[in-house]
């Protein structure tokens, strides 16, 4: 009898034991039970733009756009953007990290990890006078001021090229043989205010644009469509490290997203704010371009002006037209809308450096400060190349939405 007791409290231990742990099953097909939860996300200064149907395509004064961009109805998901364009002071903060980064290599302050990995020790206080960093500035000083040497900022990131995972029979390869290297400067461009325009007085925005106070909520520009990714990476690398595992990235738009997501919900609509004028009943310019003959001041703005200026579109974003164009990830095709797919149209190439000039087109939306009304439309398209830079391209970003529509439970 004694035996037989030992026997069941050793039996109900042993099953205490195994209720007690993830696995529980009953016999019934109930899926794993210690899922974690997702409750969603809300990325700080994003919106939510619900997923929806947009009829792309130039708009009817475009007679000869037409011919080579034909209207097409796209079906776009659910994404998260950015409710303004990258700032200045936003991207100084990923330009403050890598310059960090780079101090603390060159002071050699790492620890090792659980997993025996090294890494740099961010609890480390930077002595900005150390001699060992003296590297990070050029010799010499102008006006009293010593200058960065802005050559040292290049920011390593890896990427998977999906598009050619996905051409491999499965079991033949690994998805780390996917697995693509880059290393980019991530300095803005300061001259492209002196380089863009010949023979006009633009050096007080190459010395202060990116740097004054005055202008810490204007955006970016001289940022480069290598750089835009650069900086997605790593703000997808700085969210995952303080909150819940993001397996989506933030990254930028299709060139679609932008389109539907700059006409606010207002079927075929010209313009974010609607249209068909770029004058509200007062005769107030609507947007920072370059109305007239080139009367760039009218409108609030000699270059550019503050990221959230003029009223947003009804999806709650500012400046989807006019202040800087955007980059967006799609690659430039004058007829893409012929042969791309009506779910989430997307056309990418990321061009080597020895490509033709022409497969490193890439396309570029909403118009800028410098241009006139017919860009800021939100059917025109227009390209820059990947590796340059300008004074009037920036970029925001996008996030995809993971579960199920929002807008329809």
């Amino acid at each position: 009898m004694k035996n037989l007791l030992k026997v069941s409290l050793s039996f109900f231990a042993v099953m205490l034991i195994l209720s007690s742990c993830g696995r529980r099953e009953s016999g019934e097909l109930t899926g794993v039970l210690d899922r974690p939860d997702w409750k969603g996300m809300n990325p700080y200064g994003m919106v939510y733009v619900r997923p929806g149907v947009v009829h792309v395509g130039n708009s009817d004064q475009d007679i000869t756009g037409t011919f080579i961009q034909r209207p097409k109805q796209i079906s776009i998901s659910g994404f998260y953007m950015d409710e303004t364009e990258i700032s200045n002071n936003e991207y100084r903060q990923f330009y403050k990290w890598v310059k960090d980064s780079i101090a603390l290599d060159m002071v050699g302050a790492y620890y090792t990890g659980d997993d025996g990995e090294e890494r740099l020790d961010w609890e480390v206080e930077i002595d900005w006078t150390d001699p060992v960093l003296e590297d990070m500035y050029l010799e010499g000083d102008l006006a009293g001021r010593k200058m960065t040497n802005t050559e040292l900022f290049e920011y390593n990131y890896k990427t998977v090229d999906w598009k050619e995972a996905a051409k491999s029979r499965i079991g033949e390869n690994s998805i780390l043989d996917y697995v693509e290297e880059h290393t980019i400067n991530i300095y803005p461009d300061t001259m492209v205010w002196v380089r863009d325009f010949a023979y006009s007085y633009n050096e007080p925005m190459t010395r202060n644009y990116f740097w004054h106070p005055a202008f810490d909520d204007y955006p970016v520009v001289g940022v480069s469509w290598d750089m835009a990714n650069a900086f997605s990476y790593w703000r997808t690398s700085l969210w995952n490290q303080y909150n819940d595992i993001l397996t989506e990235e933030f990254r930028l738009p299709t060139e679609y997203e932008f389109e539907y997501a700059a006409r606010g919900g207002r079927e075929n609509a010209p313009y974010p704010w609607g249209g068909p004028y770029t004058r509200n009943a007062k005769g107030c310019l609507l947007a920072n371009f370059k109305p007239g003959r080139g009367n760039y001041p009218e409108d609030g703005g000699q270059y550019t002006v503050p990221v959230d200026a003029y009223y947003p579109n009804d999806y709650g974003l500012y400046n989807m037209s006019g202040n800087v164009a955007e980059w967006t990830v799609s690659a430039f095709y004058e007829n893409a809308n012929s042969f791309v797919h009506d779910m989430n149209s997307d056309i990418r190439y990321d061009a080597k450096e020895d490509d033709p000039i022409a497969m490193k087109r890439k396309v570029v939306r909403g118009g800028s400060w410098k241009d006139i009304s017919f860009y800021l439309q939100t059917g025109t398209r227009s390209y820059e190349y990947q590796d340059t830079t300008k004074s009037y391209v920036g970029f925001r970003n996008v996030v995809s939405f993971m579960g199920r529509s929002i807008n329809d439970f």
